[in-house]
């Protein structure tokens, strides 16, 4: 028997004793996930303890799908996808046991779900500028500042949230990584209504909030480089990838099969091509998850990030051209809160006008260029006068 399939048995025994202990009729779903993580069937390749096993990241399909093929609950579509896929391996990598112990098994069962308050009117496609200010008070932080374009905010139990802790070292070197009680007193959340009718994104003011000192991740001045774990799967996740035909690529081919009065050679042509990028973005995303899974995320998921951008706008713009007058319409614009982010959800117009932020969020197409050439082509960097001077001295 190989390692493989030593593996797989193990799994499928494990699989087996958690459909045994667990009765799925009567079972709640955030009590059939704790148990799930408690089994170590979360992430299997987190560390034992920490909601897996250790194992190689590939296996975490096979579990999956043996769970779905026994209809075990599963997490609410959209919802804590900041949660897990950024705030949590972010926390395997650079928590400590005890953080790691209380902070990750309620983020899996979605007892805490996640924000994250990095940008900041003045630092946006320029991170490390971040002015929200930390100090250190005994063995507390007190945090003041302002974050903005904060989706679920309004929802969120916890924030991921960068601050800086030094102004007299460059600005790299002057921040510091928290996880923040969204709950505190000090945090005030306003809602920011977008070209949807939504407001699913919020600025978010920080008004003497009180962080402890065993909610920071990473060594106080470290914040940077752990925030470049975070960015680096944040992109993974947003340009990850879904499987074949589904997403935006699935609603066009779907108007496409409903619609033959609408057909013409171009057009078939323009969706062939739609529909191939997709699949290539498909199977880059699989090989690309696999090494973020294995806590290797690098500078390549900007390319996926930046080419899920660039398709989604494509696609819906091919489906609103599809559906002629009737993609004209819009269903709803009523200023919703929704509680989780619906990329391909409701109407054409809507998914047409929600993919025009895709090439912002979660880093700008222009910026991720910038990483592309420097960090995986090699390119010379761009000229930056800022680098190497005190945060406290750059011009603002």
């Amino acid at each position: 028997m190989t390692d493989d399939e030593a593996i797989a048995t193990d799994l499928t025994l494990r699989v087996k004793r958690l459909l045994d202990d667990v009765d799925l009729a009567g079972v709640s779903r955030e009590d059939f996930l704790g148990a799930r993580f408690d089994a170590g069937l979360a992430w299997v390749h987190f560390p034992p303890g920490s909601g897996g096993l250790g194992l190689p990241a590939r296996f975490q399909e096979f579990v999956d799908s043996r769970l779905r093929a026994a209809g075990a609950p599963e997490h609410l579509p959209g919802r804590n996808g900041i949660g897990r896929g950024m705030a949590a391996p972010t926390i395997a990598a650079f928590g400590t046991e005890e953080q790691k112990a209380r902070l990750l098994r309620p983020l899996w069962t979605g007892e805490h779900e996640y924000c994250q308050l990095f940008s900041e009117p003045g630092a946006g496609s320029d991170l490390a500028a971040v002015g929200a200010r930390a100090v250190r008070d005994g063995d507390t932080w007190v945090v003041n500042g302002q974050k903005v374009w904060t989706s679920s905010a309004h929802t969120a139990q916890r924030a991921i949230l960068v601050a800086r802790t030094d102004a007299d070292v460059p600005k790299h070197r002057g921040l510091t990584y928290f996880v923040c009680d969204m709950a505190d007193p000090g945090v005030e959340v306003r809602p920011l209504r977008q070209i949807t009718g939504e407001a699913e994104f919020n600025e978010v003011f920080l008004t003497d909030v009180r962080i402890p000192d065993a909610d920071r991740l990473g060594e106080v001045g470290e914040g940077w480089r752990v925030a470049t774990l975070t960015l680096n799967n944040e992109r993974v996740a947003i340009g990850g990838g879904v499987p074949r035909e589904q997403g935006m690529i699935g609603k066009a081919a779907q108007a496409w099969r409903e619609r033959p009065e609408s057909r013409n050679p171009a057009m078939h042509d323009e969706l062939m091509r739609h529909w191939v990028e997709a699949e290539v973005a498909r199977l880059s995303a699989a090989r690309m998850r696999q090494r973020l899974a294995a806590g290797q995320p690098g500078p390549e998921g900007s390319a996926m990030k930046l080419t899920f951008a660039r398709l989604a706008q494509a696609i819906s713009g091919f489906e609103l051209e599809l559906l002629g007058e009737d993609g004209l319409r819009y269903d709803d614009w009523t200023a919703r809160r929704p509680e989780s982010v619906e990329y391909t959800g409701r109407g054409a117009g809507y998914r047409y006008l929600r993919a025009k932020g895709n090439s912002i969020e979660g880093g700008t197409s222009e910026i991720l260029r910038n990483v592309i050439a420097e960090r995986v082509l090699g390119l010379p960097a761009e000229h930056r006068t800022d680098k190497d001077i005190p945060w406290k001295d750059v011009p603002r």
